[in-house]
Protein backbone atom coordinates (compact mmCIF):
# COMPACT_ATOMS: atom_id res chain seq x y z
CA UNK A 1 0.00 0.00 0.00
CA UNK A 2 2.62 2.56 0.85
CA UNK A 3 4.66 1.97 -2.16
CA UNK A 4 2.03 2.32 -4.35
CA UNK A 5 0.76 5.61 -2.64
CA UNK A 6 4.65 6.54 -3.24
CA UNK A 7 3.87 5.51 -7.07
CA UNK A 8 1.19 7.95 -7.68
CA UNK A 9 3.27 11.03 -6.08
CA UNK A 10 5.78 10.05 -8.38
CA UNK A 11 4.04 10.30 -11.24
CA UNK A 12 2.11 12.98 -10.28
CA UNK A 13 5.52 14.74 -9.84
CA UNK A 14 6.38 14.23 -12.73
CA UNK A 15 3.38 15.60 -14.78
CA UNK A 16 3.56 18.36 -13.03
CA UNK A 17 7.33 18.71 -14.01
CA UNK A 18 6.97 17.84 -17.67
CA UNK A 19 4.10 20.84 -17.62
CA UNK A 20 6.50 22.85 -16.26
CA UNK A 21 8.89 22.98 -18.47
CA UNK A 22 6.80 23.60 -21.23
CA UNK A 23 7.20 27.05 -20.04
CA UNK A 24 11.39 26.70 -20.05
CA UNK A 25 13.76 27.67 -22.42
CA UNK A 26 14.71 25.31 -24.79
CA UNK A 27 16.94 27.25 -27.60
CA UNK A 28 19.88 24.65 -28.96
CA UNK A 29 23.31 25.49 -28.92
CA UNK A 30 24.74 27.51 -32.30
CA UNK A 31 26.41 25.27 -33.86
CA UNK A 32 29.92 24.83 -35.60
CA UNK A 33 30.06 21.94 -37.60
CA UNK A 34 32.21 20.29 -39.92
CA UNK A 35 36.29 19.28 -40.57
CA UNK A 36 38.06 21.80 -39.00
CA UNK A 37 35.26 23.86 -37.41
CA UNK A 38 37.55 24.57 -34.17
CA UNK A 39 39.72 26.61 -35.99
CA UNK A 40 36.72 28.66 -36.66
CA UNK A 41 35.99 28.80 -32.92
CA UNK A 42 38.04 31.64 -32.04
CA UNK A 43 37.41 34.09 -34.83
CA UNK A 44 34.00 33.71 -33.53
CA UNK A 45 35.06 34.51 -29.99
CA UNK A 46 36.49 37.39 -30.85
CA UNK A 47 33.33 38.52 -32.66
CA UNK A 48 31.45 38.48 -29.95
CA UNK A 49 33.93 40.69 -27.95
CA UNK A 50 35.71 38.16 -25.81
CA UNK A 51 39.32 38.84 -25.27
CA UNK A 52 39.93 36.46 -22.00
CA UNK A 53 38.87 33.16 -22.29
CA UNK A 54 39.32 30.07 -19.86
CA UNK A 55 39.65 27.01 -21.35
CA UNK A 56 38.91 23.52 -19.19
CA UNK A 57 40.26 20.28 -20.50
CA UNK A 58 41.66 17.36 -19.07
CA UNK A 59 46.07 16.74 -18.28
CA UNK A 60 45.30 13.67 -21.28
CA UNK A 61 44.04 16.20 -24.13
CA UNK A 62 46.82 18.09 -23.14
CA UNK A 63 49.52 15.60 -23.26
CA UNK A 64 48.45 14.01 -26.70
CA UNK A 65 48.54 18.22 -28.22
CA UNK A 66 45.08 17.74 -29.06
CA UNK A 67 44.06 21.96 -28.26
CA UNK A 68 47.30 22.99 -29.63
CA UNK A 69 45.77 24.36 -32.86
CA UNK A 70 42.80 25.76 -30.81
CA UNK A 71 45.44 27.35 -28.87
CA UNK A 72 47.70 28.73 -31.63
CA UNK A 73 44.45 30.31 -33.18
CA UNK A 74 43.35 32.20 -30.51
CA UNK A 75 46.30 33.87 -30.07
CA UNK A 76 46.51 34.52 -33.63
CA UNK A 77 43.10 36.66 -32.79
CA UNK A 78 44.62 38.02 -29.78
CA UNK A 79 42.93 36.23 -27.48
CA UNK A 80 44.32 35.81 -23.92
CA UNK A 81 43.22 32.12 -22.53
CA UNK A 82 44.13 30.50 -19.55
CA UNK A 83 44.25 26.46 -19.29
CA UNK A 84 42.69 24.74 -16.66
CA UNK A 85 43.66 21.13 -16.78
CA UNK A 86 42.82 19.13 -13.50
CA UNK A 87 39.31 17.66 -14.61
CA UNK A 88 39.56 14.09 -13.57
CA UNK A 89 37.58 11.55 -15.06
CA UNK A 90 34.41 11.84 -12.69
CA UNK A 91 35.08 15.66 -11.74
CA UNK A 92 34.63 16.38 -8.45
CA UNK A 93 34.01 19.42 -5.81
CA UNK A 94 37.67 20.37 -5.85
CA UNK A 95 37.78 20.42 -9.06
CA UNK A 96 34.87 22.29 -9.41
CA UNK A 97 36.19 24.74 -6.77
CA UNK A 98 39.87 25.48 -8.69
CA UNK A 99 38.35 25.73 -11.89
CA UNK A 100 35.80 28.97 -10.27
CA UNK A 101 38.62 30.31 -8.56
CA UNK A 102 41.01 30.18 -11.91
CA UNK A 103 38.30 32.17 -14.07
CA UNK A 104 37.85 34.57 -11.15
CA UNK A 105 41.91 35.56 -10.77
CA UNK A 106 42.35 35.69 -14.15
CA UNK A 107 39.44 37.93 -14.81
CA UNK A 108 37.44 35.62 -17.71
CA UNK A 109 35.27 36.66 -19.96
CA UNK A 110 34.11 33.15 -20.97
CA UNK A 111 34.89 29.35 -21.01
CA UNK A 112 35.64 26.53 -23.83
CA UNK A 113 34.60 23.46 -22.54
CA UNK A 114 36.60 20.80 -24.95
CA UNK A 115 37.05 17.43 -24.27
CA UNK A 116 34.09 14.54 -23.23
CA UNK A 117 31.93 15.08 -20.53
CA UNK A 118 34.04 15.36 -17.33
CA UNK A 119 35.30 18.74 -18.72
CA UNK A 120 32.06 19.90 -19.72
CA UNK A 121 30.24 19.27 -16.65
CA UNK A 122 33.32 20.52 -14.61
CA UNK A 123 33.16 24.02 -16.63
CA UNK A 124 29.16 24.00 -16.50
CA UNK A 125 29.29 23.28 -12.16
CA UNK A 126 32.59 25.69 -12.34
CA UNK A 127 30.79 28.80 -14.49
CA UNK A 128 27.57 28.35 -11.84
CA UNK A 129 29.64 28.63 -9.07
CA UNK A 130 30.76 31.80 -11.22
CA UNK A 131 27.40 33.63 -11.24
CA UNK A 132 26.36 32.23 -7.55
CA UNK A 133 29.04 32.95 -5.67
CA UNK A 134 26.79 32.50 -2.31
CA UNK A 135 25.90 28.52 -3.27
CA UNK A 136 27.62 26.20 -2.69
CA UNK A 137 28.46 23.01 -5.27
CA UNK A 138 25.79 20.80 -3.11
CA UNK A 139 23.40 23.08 -2.40
CA UNK A 140 22.88 23.81 -6.37
CA UNK A 141 22.36 19.09 -6.93
CA UNK A 142 18.44 18.70 -8.31
CA UNK A 143 16.80 20.77 -10.27
CA UNK A 144 16.13 24.64 -10.91
CA UNK A 145 18.90 25.38 -8.17
CA UNK A 146 20.91 27.90 -10.63
CA UNK A 147 18.66 29.82 -12.46
CA UNK A 148 21.31 33.02 -13.43
CA UNK A 149 22.62 33.50 -17.13
CA UNK A 150 25.79 31.76 -17.29
CA UNK A 151 29.01 33.49 -18.92
CA UNK A 152 29.66 32.97 -22.72
CA UNK A 153 30.30 29.16 -23.16
CA UNK A 154 31.77 27.29 -25.67
CA UNK A 155 31.59 23.50 -25.84
CA UNK A 156 34.11 21.25 -28.20
CA UNK A 157 33.14 17.51 -27.43
CA UNK A 158 36.12 15.06 -28.41
CA UNK A 159 34.25 12.18 -28.15
CA UNK A 160 30.53 11.17 -29.39
CA UNK A 161 28.74 9.96 -26.63
CA UNK A 162 27.76 12.80 -23.18
CA UNK A 163 25.83 14.90 -25.23
CA UNK A 164 26.90 17.71 -23.12
CA UNK A 165 27.46 20.20 -25.40
CA UNK A 166 23.51 20.25 -25.64
CA UNK A 167 22.57 19.37 -22.08
CA UNK A 168 20.69 21.13 -19.06
CA UNK A 169 22.73 18.76 -16.77
CA UNK A 170 26.49 18.36 -14.88
CA UNK A 171 27.12 15.19 -12.93
CA UNK A 172 29.29 15.91 -9.95
CA UNK A 173 30.83 13.50 -7.59
CA UNK A 174 31.43 14.50 -4.00
CA UNK A 175 34.41 12.72 -2.72
CA UNK A 176 33.72 13.02 0.70
CA UNK A 177 30.41 10.76 0.43
CA UNK A 178 31.48 9.41 -2.88
CA UNK A 179 28.10 10.34 -4.52
CA UNK A 180 27.58 11.47 -7.93
CA UNK A 181 24.52 13.61 -8.28
CA UNK A 182 23.44 16.07 -11.26
CA UNK A 183 22.80 19.44 -11.55
CA UNK A 184 19.92 19.79 -13.85
CA UNK A 185 18.91 23.64 -15.48
CA UNK A 186 18.18 25.31 -18.55
CA UNK A 187 20.79 27.98 -17.75
CA UNK A 188 23.28 25.07 -18.00
CA UNK A 189 22.59 24.16 -21.66
CA UNK A 190 25.45 25.69 -23.51
CA UNK A 191 25.16 28.47 -26.14
CA UNK A 192 27.46 27.94 -28.78
CA UNK A 193 29.03 24.34 -29.74
CA UNK A 194 31.58 22.59 -32.30
CA UNK A 195 31.39 19.39 -33.37
CA UNK A 196 34.10 18.47 -35.33
CA UNK A 197 34.68 14.84 -35.91
CA UNK A 198 38.56 15.71 -36.67
CA UNK A 199 39.27 15.96 -32.89
CA UNK A 200 37.91 12.28 -32.56
CA UNK A 201 39.69 10.27 -35.12
CA UNK A 202 42.34 9.17 -32.39
CA UNK A 203 39.82 8.07 -29.50
CA UNK A 204 41.25 4.42 -28.63
CA UNK A 205 38.33 1.63 -29.89
CA UNK A 206 37.34 1.33 -26.21
CA UNK A 207 36.16 5.08 -25.64
CA UNK A 208 34.73 4.95 -28.85
CA UNK A 209 32.79 2.30 -27.99
CA UNK A 210 31.37 3.08 -25.05
CA UNK A 211 30.59 6.55 -25.49
CA UNK A 212 28.68 5.51 -28.12
CA UNK A 213 26.71 3.64 -26.60
CA UNK A 214 26.41 5.58 -23.63
CA UNK A 215 24.64 7.73 -26.29
CA UNK A 216 22.51 4.59 -27.25
CA UNK A 217 21.52 4.90 -23.91
CA UNK A 218 20.33 8.36 -23.50
CA UNK A 219 18.28 8.04 -26.73
CA UNK A 220 16.61 5.13 -25.33
CA UNK A 221 15.76 5.99 -22.38
CA UNK A 222 14.69 9.54 -23.55
CA UNK A 223 12.31 7.74 -25.75
CA UNK A 224 10.53 4.84 -23.73
CA UNK A 225 9.99 7.43 -20.79
CA UNK A 226 7.25 9.41 -20.14
CA UNK A 227 8.06 12.91 -20.51
CA UNK A 228 8.80 12.97 -24.38
CA UNK A 229 7.52 16.18 -26.64
CA UNK A 230 7.60 15.61 -30.66
CA UNK A 231 11.08 17.10 -30.81
CA UNK A 232 12.68 14.79 -28.38
CA UNK A 233 11.01 11.49 -29.84
CA UNK A 234 12.36 12.88 -33.18
CA UNK A 235 15.84 13.15 -31.78
CA UNK A 236 15.83 9.74 -29.91
CA UNK A 237 14.92 8.07 -33.47
CA UNK A 238 17.44 9.95 -35.41
CA UNK A 239 20.34 9.18 -32.92
CA UNK A 240 19.10 5.69 -32.42
CA UNK A 241 19.58 4.93 -36.02
CA UNK A 242 22.65 6.66 -36.64
CA UNK A 243 24.11 5.01 -33.59
CA UNK A 244 23.08 1.46 -35.28
CA UNK A 245 24.43 2.78 -38.17
CA UNK A 246 27.93 4.13 -37.72
CA UNK A 247 29.10 3.52 -33.94
CA UNK A 248 30.47 -0.04 -35.00
CA UNK A 249 32.85 1.73 -38.31
CA UNK A 250 33.90 4.46 -35.96
CA UNK A 251 34.97 1.27 -33.63
CA UNK A 252 36.86 -0.50 -36.44
CA UNK A 253 38.25 2.26 -38.29
CA UNK A 254 38.87 4.78 -36.18
CA UNK A 255 39.73 7.55 -39.57
CA UNK A 256 36.14 7.03 -40.98
CA UNK A 257 35.79 10.65 -41.19
CA UNK A 258 32.03 9.92 -42.27
CA UNK A 259 31.18 7.65 -39.35
CA UNK A 260 33.02 9.81 -36.54
CA UNK A 261 30.66 13.25 -38.09
CA UNK A 262 27.50 11.19 -38.06
CA UNK A 263 28.48 9.79 -34.40
CA UNK A 264 29.01 13.54 -33.20
CA UNK A 265 25.58 13.98 -34.52
CA UNK A 266 23.95 11.10 -32.65
CA UNK A 267 25.59 12.09 -29.62
CA UNK A 268 24.19 15.88 -30.01
CA UNK A 269 20.85 14.49 -31.37
CA UNK A 270 20.61 12.22 -28.27
CA UNK A 271 21.44 14.53 -25.63
CA UNK A 272 18.91 17.01 -27.07
CA UNK A 273 16.46 14.08 -26.59
CA UNK A 274 17.16 13.21 -22.70
CA UNK A 275 18.24 16.99 -21.44
CA UNK A 276 14.35 17.44 -21.88
CA UNK A 277 12.43 14.24 -21.99
CA UNK A 278 15.63 12.49 -18.71
CA UNK A 279 16.77 9.51 -18.84
CA UNK A 280 16.52 6.70 -16.15
CA UNK A 281 17.47 3.51 -14.15
CA UNK A 282 20.06 2.48 -16.55
CA UNK A 283 22.19 5.85 -15.61
CA UNK A 284 20.74 6.50 -11.85
CA UNK A 285 22.35 2.79 -11.48
CA UNK A 286 25.64 4.13 -13.59
CA UNK A 287 26.07 6.69 -12.14
CA UNK A 288 26.46 5.37 -8.78
CA UNK A 289 29.01 2.69 -9.80
CA UNK A 290 31.11 5.87 -10.88
CA UNK A 291 30.64 7.21 -7.77
CA UNK A 292 31.43 4.00 -5.61
CA UNK A 293 34.01 2.53 -8.08
CA UNK A 294 34.97 5.11 -10.55
CA UNK A 295 33.44 3.14 -13.38
CA UNK A 296 33.48 4.77 -17.00
CA UNK A 297 30.05 6.41 -17.09
CA UNK A 298 29.54 5.07 -20.68
CA UNK A 299 30.98 2.27 -19.95
CA UNK A 300 28.54 1.51 -17.01
CA UNK A 301 25.71 2.27 -19.28
CA UNK A 302 26.31 0.03 -22.26
CA UNK A 303 26.55 -3.22 -19.99
CA UNK A 304 23.84 -1.79 -18.22
CA UNK A 305 20.83 -0.83 -20.28
CA UNK A 306 19.71 -4.37 -21.75
CA UNK A 307 19.36 -5.00 -18.17
CA UNK A 308 17.35 -2.78 -17.57
CA UNK A 309 15.22 -2.97 -20.61
CA UNK A 310 14.55 -6.67 -19.94
CA UNK A 311 13.13 -5.28 -16.42
CA UNK A 312 10.91 -3.33 -18.38
CA UNK A 313 9.24 -6.01 -20.28
CA UNK A 314 6.07 -5.26 -21.32
CA UNK A 315 6.30 -1.56 -20.41
CA UNK A 316 8.47 -0.43 -23.12
CA UNK A 317 7.68 -3.23 -25.90
CA UNK A 318 6.01 -1.03 -28.19
CA UNK A 319 8.41 1.69 -27.98
CA UNK A 320 11.50 -0.75 -28.62
CA UNK A 321 9.72 -2.80 -31.15
CA UNK A 322 9.62 1.07 -33.69
CA UNK A 323 13.18 1.14 -32.61
CA UNK A 324 13.57 -2.03 -33.98
CA UNK A 325 11.83 -1.06 -37.31
CA UNK A 326 13.58 2.17 -37.54
CA UNK A 327 17.14 0.18 -37.26
CA UNK A 328 15.87 -2.17 -39.69
CA UNK A 329 16.13 -5.62 -38.04
CA UNK A 330 12.36 -6.80 -38.01
CA UNK A 331 10.90 -9.02 -40.08
CA UNK A 332 7.55 -9.29 -41.09
CA UNK A 333 4.26 -10.70 -38.97
CA UNK A 334 6.60 -10.02 -35.79
CA UNK A 335 5.05 -9.07 -32.32
CA UNK A 336 5.72 -5.96 -30.40
CA UNK A 337 7.15 -8.11 -27.79
CA UNK A 338 9.37 -10.07 -30.73
CA UNK A 339 10.37 -6.47 -32.46
CA UNK A 340 11.18 -5.48 -28.66
CA UNK A 341 13.36 -8.42 -27.65
CA UNK A 342 15.33 -8.24 -30.90
CA UNK A 343 16.07 -4.57 -30.37
CA UNK A 344 17.81 -5.51 -26.92
CA UNK A 345 19.26 -8.51 -28.40
CA UNK A 346 20.84 -6.65 -30.53
CA UNK A 347 22.33 -4.32 -28.04
CA UNK A 348 24.03 -7.12 -26.39
CA UNK A 349 25.48 -8.01 -30.21
CA UNK A 350 27.01 -4.24 -30.59
CA UNK A 351 28.30 -4.35 -27.26
CA UNK A 352 29.86 -7.97 -27.71
CA UNK A 353 31.34 -6.95 -31.12
CA UNK A 354 32.88 -4.29 -29.69
CA UNK A 355 34.52 -5.90 -26.60
CA UNK A 356 32.60 -4.35 -24.17
CA UNK A 357 31.77 -7.00 -21.38
CA UNK A 358 28.11 -8.84 -20.55
CA UNK A 359 28.74 -8.17 -16.93
CA UNK A 360 30.75 -6.55 -13.82
CA UNK A 361 33.23 -8.42 -11.46
CA UNK A 362 33.73 -5.98 -9.39
CA UNK A 363 30.59 -4.99 -7.44
CA UNK A 364 30.97 -5.61 -3.96
CA UNK A 365 28.07 -7.62 -1.56
CA UNK A 366 28.61 -5.25 1.02
CA UNK A 367 27.84 -2.06 -1.12
CA UNK A 368 24.71 -3.59 -2.66
CA UNK A 369 22.64 -1.45 0.03
CA UNK A 370 24.63 2.03 -0.56
CA UNK A 371 24.10 0.94 -4.28
CA UNK A 372 20.28 0.57 -4.42
CA UNK A 373 19.59 3.41 -1.88
CA UNK A 374 21.64 5.91 -4.29
CA UNK A 375 20.13 4.84 -7.70
CA UNK A 376 16.86 4.85 -6.07
CA UNK A 377 17.35 8.24 -4.64
CA UNK A 378 17.99 9.59 -7.82
CA UNK A 379 15.25 7.78 -9.91
CA UNK A 380 12.55 8.69 -8.24
CA UNK A 381 10.63 10.54 -8.14
CA UNK A 382 12.41 12.40 -10.68
CA UNK A 383 12.97 10.41 -13.73
CA UNK A 384 9.67 9.39 -15.99
CA UNK A 385 10.38 5.97 -16.08
CA UNK A 386 7.80 3.20 -17.64
CA UNK A 387 7.41 1.32 -14.74
CA UNK A 388 8.61 2.30 -11.09
CA UNK A 389 11.04 0.39 -9.61
CA UNK A 390 11.76 -0.42 -5.76
CA UNK A 391 14.22 -1.98 -3.29
CA UNK A 392 13.73 -5.31 -4.17
CA UNK A 393 13.17 -5.04 -8.02
CA UNK A 394 16.69 -2.73 -8.11
CA UNK A 395 18.68 -5.55 -6.10
CA UNK A 396 17.66 -8.15 -8.84
CA UNK A 397 18.53 -6.15 -11.42
CA UNK A 398 21.90 -5.33 -10.21
CA UNK A 399 22.33 -9.00 -9.47
CA UNK A 400 21.75 -9.66 -12.82
CA UNK A 401 24.91 -7.59 -14.47
CA UNK A 402 27.44 -8.99 -11.48
CA UNK A 403 29.68 -11.85 -12.28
Amino acid sequence: MLFTLKKCYYRIYQKVLKFAMCFMNWSEPQLLEGEGAVLKLPKYIKDKGLNRILVVTDKGLMNIHLLDPLFEELKAQGIEYFVYDGVQPNPTIPNIEHCRDMYLDNNCEGIIAFGGGSPMDCAKAAAARVVKPKKSVRKMRGYLKVGKKLPPFFAVPTTAGTGSETTVAAVVTDPETHEKNAISDPCLRPKYAVLDPALTVDLPPHITSTTGMDAMTHAVEAYIGKSNVKSTIRYAEDATKLIHDNLEKAYNNGKDIEARENMLKASFYAGSAFTRAFVGYVHAIAHNLGGLYNTPHGLANAVILPYVLDWYGSSVYKKLAKLADIIGITKENMSNEEKAKAFIAELRRMNKAMNIPEKFDFIKEEDLPTLIKRALKEGNPGYPVPKIMDEKECEKVIRSFIK
